[in-house]
Parts: C-alpha cells; sequence; structure tokens
C-alpha cells in the first residue's frame, strides 16, 4: 500500500509540473504549439533518464537509504521551477537569448529526471522473488500510470482555474518534502546530518519562489494578464495577455484608437458603411473591448456580441478597463468556434477577427470551415475584418487570404508597406465581402496611418501559391515559428 501511494504522489507531480510548466513560460514566450512541444519533450526526456538512472542507483545502493532523499530533493527542484523560470524568462529583455526549449529544459527536466527514479527503487525495494516480478512492476506500473493521469486531470480541470500556479507548485514541493524526510527517518534513520541539508535547501528553494517577481495580475486557465498605465496618457491602459501587449484603452475616450491595426479596422468599416449608421456586430475575441466600444461610441445605437474564451477577461475588462455591458454590447462566454454556431443566418452585418494565443490566431479560427460559418452569420453585403501577426515571409498571412479568396469576392489586406515588400513582421488587417468597397476612399483612410492596401492584381502576386487552410491542414503555428526564425 506504501510502496503505491509512493509511486502515485511522485507521478501525479511530474504530470502536474508539466502541465504548470505553459502557465510560468507564457508570460515569457506565450503559448503556441512550440511551447507545449518543448515541456513535453523536455517533460519526457526526464522521465526516460530518471527511470534508467533510478534503475542504475537501486542495483548499486540500497534503496532503504536513498529514497526518502531522492523524494525531498525531487521536491526542492519544485520550489526552484518558479524563479528559474522567473529570471530566464525576465532575461529575454536584457538582452539574453532565452528560448521556450531552454526555460522548459533549465526549470522542468532535473525535477522529471529526480521524481521519475522513484519507480525503479520503489520495484526494487518490492522485489523478494524472481516469481512475482512481473505482478509487481505491473501493479506500480499501472499506480504510476494512474498517479500521472490523476495529477494531469485535476490540474488542468481544477487547480489551474482555482489557485495561483506558484501556490499549487509550493504545494507540490511541501508534499514531496515532507514525504521524503518521512521516508528517510522511516527506512535509513542514520542520516541526519543529510536531512537537514535538505530541509535548508527547501527552505532556500521556498524563499526564492516567494521572493521572485510576480508577473501577472490575474492568473486564470487561459492567460497571464496584467493592465498597465499608459506614462504618456493619465487615461490610456494598455493590456497584456501572457507576453503580448494585447489591447489598448482610453478609459475618457472610447473613441480613441491607439493601435493602427485597430485604426485600420475603423477604416474598413467606415468605408463599407456610412458613418454612424448603427449596425449589428459580432466581434470574435475580447482583449480589452476596444473595437466593441468604438462602434458603440462612434454609431449610436449600435448592437455588438463578443465570444470571449476566458472570463477572466471580461472580469478584467470590467474592473480595470471601464467595460460596461448592456442589451447592445454583450459577451458571451466561451470558444468562438463553438459560438458562432449559435448566431442565425443573415444576422450580421460586420464580424471583427482579433483572437490570439500568443502571436497566433488559433488555428480553428483561420480555416475554410471557420469561414463558411463567418459567411453564413453575415448579411449580403456584411463585412469580414480579420487582425493577424506574421513575419516574412509571411506564410500564414498569404495562406489566410487564399483561404478567404476561395470564399468571397472582394478580398484585400492592409498593412505597412514592408509587409508587402517582405522586409518586416506586423500587424496585417485582412478585409472580406462579396461586395467590392470603395478603394479609393480605404486607401486614402489607410494612408494617414502609414499603411498600404493591397488587392486586386497586388493581393495576387502577394498571396502567390499559398494554400487554403482548412480543418485538416491549419499549421500556423509552425508557419509563424519559421517565418520569425527566418
Amino acid at each position: 500500500m506504501l510502496a503505491g501511494a509512493i509511486v502515485f504522489v511522485c507521478s501525479a507531480a511530474v504530470l502536474m509540473l508539466e502541465i504548470l510548466a505553459g502557465r510560468l513560460l507564457a508570460p515569457y514566450v506565450g503559448i503556441s504549439l512550440e511551447t507545449y512541444t518543448s515541456i513535453i519533450g523536455t517533460v519526457l526526456a526526464g522521465i526516460a533518464l530518471g527511470a534508467w538512472a533510478g534503475g542504475r542507483v537501486a542495483d548499486r545502493v540500497d534503496p532503504h537509504r536513498v529514497l526518502g532523499l531522492v523524494i525531498a530533493l525531487g521536491g526542492v527542484l519544485a520550489f526552484c521551477t518558479v524563479p528559474i523560470v522567473r529570471y530566464l524568462g525576465g532575461s529575454i529583455g536584457e538582452g539574453v537569448s532565452a528560448s521556450t526549449l531552454t526555460l522548459s529544459f533549465a526549470a522542468f527536466f532535473l525535477p522529471a529526471v529526480v521524481l521519475s527514479s522513484v519507480t525503479p527503487m520503489v520495484v526494487k525495494l518490492q522485489l523478494h522473488h524472481l516469481s512475482s516480478t512481473g505482478g509487481v512492476v505491473g501493479r506500480l506500473s499501472g499506480i504510476s500510470t494512474a498517479g500521472a493521469l490523476v495529477g494531469t486531470f485535476v490540474t488542468g480541470f481544477v487547480l489551474v482555474a482555482t489557485t495561483p500556479t506558484r501556490t499549487i507548485i509550493d504545494v507540490i514541493g511541501g508534499v514531496l518534502v515532507v514525504l521524503g524526510l518521512v521516508l528517510s527517518v522511516w527506512l535509513w534513520r542514520r542520516d541526519t546530518p543529510v536531512l537537514v541539508v535538505i530541509v535548508a535547501l527547501a527552505a532556500a528553494g521556498f524563499t526564492w519562489g516567494v521572493a521572485s517577481t510576480e508577473p501577472c495580475q490575474v492568473e486564470s486557465a487561459y492567460y497571464c494578464l496584467r493592465v498597465e498605465p499608459d506614462p504618456l496618457r493619465p487615461s490610456g491602459r494598455i493590456l497584456w495577455l501572457d507576453n503580448v501587449r494585447h489591447s489598448y484603452v482610453d478609459l475618457a475616450n472610447p473613441a480613441y484608437l491607439d493601435f493602427d491595426y485597430a485604426r485600420s479596422f475603423a477604416d474598413a468599416v467606415n468605408t463599407a458603411f456610412p458613418p454612424g449608421r448603427p449596425l449589428d456586430a459580432l466581434h470574435i475575441g475580447g482583449g480589452g473591448f476596444t473595437f466593441p466600444r468604438y462602434l458603440a461610441a462612434t454609431r449610436p445605437g449600435m448592437r455588438s456580441t463578443v465570444l470571449e474564451i476566458d472570463p477572466a477577461v471580461l472580469d478584467v475588462g470590467r474592473e480595470e478597463l471601464g467595460l460596461r455591458t448592456s442589451r447592445t454590447l454583450r459577451v458571451r462566454i466561451g470558444d468562438a468556434r463553438l459560438g458562432i454556431h449559435e448566431e442565425p443566418d443573415d444576422s450580421r452585418d460586420l464580424v471583427v477577427g482579433d483572437a490570439f494565443g500568443s502571436l497566433s490566431v488559433p488555428w480553428h479560427l483561420t480555416t475554410r470551415e471557420f469561414l463558411e460559418q463567418v459567411d453564413r452569420v453575415l448579411r449580403p453585403g456584411g463585412l469580414y475584418v480579420e487582425n493577424v501577426i506574421d513575419y516574412p515571409s509571411f506564410r500564414f498571412a498569404r495562406a489566410q487570404l487564399a483561404t478567404l479568396r476561395e470564399r468571397f469576392e472582394y478580398v484585400a489586406a492592409v498593412g505597412p508597406q514592408t509587409v508587402f515588400d517582405d522586409q518586416a513582421g506586423a500587424n496585417v488587417v485582412l478585409i472580406a465581402s462579396h461586395r467590392p468597397i470603395d478603394r479609393a476612399q480605404l486607401r486614402q483612410l489607410v494612408t494617414v496611418h502609414g499603411d498600404e492596401l493591397v488587392d486586386g492584381a497586388a493581393l495576387d502576386r502577394f498571396i502567390g501559391d499559398a494554400p487554403v487552410i482548412t480543418d485538416d491542414f491549419a499549421p500556423v503555428d509552425q508557419w509563424l515559428r519559421e517565418d520569425s526564425a527566418s
């Protein structure tokens, strides 16, 4: 019974740390497929090395003597994950290179190695006869897997949404240290000086974590959120989601748009529809709710519905950014890919795509199948505008435009000239409709804030042979990673 409990707890701790790694890394490198790949690969490498090393140690040293110390050391290393990530992650802005793999390996490889070495040691302690080898190994392997599953589900579905990441990690570290010390005293009483060292290390790791800077004002299941004042504009507020400067809100003037892409949104809408005319709009992604409030301020009678996946974003909008929801500005919490199915056919004049996970539009909001739903919701003559971020060679932006062009008769792109010259990354606003809009007027408006309008033959050249994005083929994260690294 005790052997099974030890294996269960240590295996659960490894997978809990793996889940929490995403939240710790997000403020510094964002959340993307690359982030999760780095974390999963690092932890799996640690599990493999730990299982091998634990077996070797168990054959050479009496597990009674080292088992408790190994578990306690795992707890100390768990305490250290938080300050390691925050120190190395914070160094990115100081010219020190820190990739997702660097952060993952530095913080989570050793805890995975140490805690994964526990199972073969416990197996060695439980083996008394060769005739029972299969049963012992199978039982403890099954318990280890069960612990990993419980740790994964409890952390992902319950703890992350209710408890700060550092608190969860402190509890994991504390449980492991206490369990390790108790086992050391019970199994091998003569290691008192070593126990004192372990206690000192645990205290130092815990204190280091407490002293490290907390990057999140609010930590949700999806984002690390914080709001910063604009030093140049007293009423200006900047919303950060993870490592991205996501939205700008002027508390005193909701008609003020600071980001160029938001101005391009406004230019496209004001060209497609007479100024001041109220519209029915659907917004994919909330962020700072800047554009819904701009429309409400400039088009009295405007009706907007925002599909936002994270309830914490709504809470921060209300508490920090002056958001007031009403019958004319509604917010529905949930994934936009699911939420758009609840929208009636031909019910919206305008759909605004401004949803991001780190720098990437979530892939399932980019595909042909999703755009079919956007088109279904739009009224004849309606307008779809989408904000994307991309880098040379703009593989994602080109493919997204190709996907839009397959569905809509009129497609255009607005962004800095450096984008269309393939020179520098930037936000690009994509525009799609079944009716052409006044190209001369839109070009004049976007030129005011230094952007260019590209459509027609120039857009065809920019798109080139880019593929259409589908639910079966949407390597959005990979395209962005390759482009930004080139």
